[in-house]
């Protein structure tokens, strides 16, 4: 959080230190009509540029991430208003 897409980069998460009876939410897909990850330890999530980025845990966990894309001003992330996400 907070929520965003980027036109022309995509972002890697790779998730761990998550307890057994925890997990991530990790919500993708275009803002208006989102599908949610269940994410368990150790599990890693591909997001391309049209997506929304974002997610939420039950518990503590840790996270590696990357972003991979064709510039590197990093001018291209357009936020999403939380009552957008559907």
């Amino acid at each position: 959080m907070p929520a965003h897409t980027h036109d022309r980069r995509m972002e890697a998460y790779l998730y761990f230190d998550i307890a057994p009876e925890a997990f991530v939410l990790h919500l993708m897909g275009r803002p208006e009509a989102t599908r949610h990850l269940v994410v368990r330890n150790e599990q890693a999530v591909l997001s391309p540029p049209w997506s929304v980025h974002c997610g939420a845990g039950t518990g503590a966990y840790s996270f590696v991430w990357s972003m991979a894309g064709d510039n590197q001003s990093f001018t291209d992330m357009d936020m999403v208003p939380m009552g957008a996400i559907r």
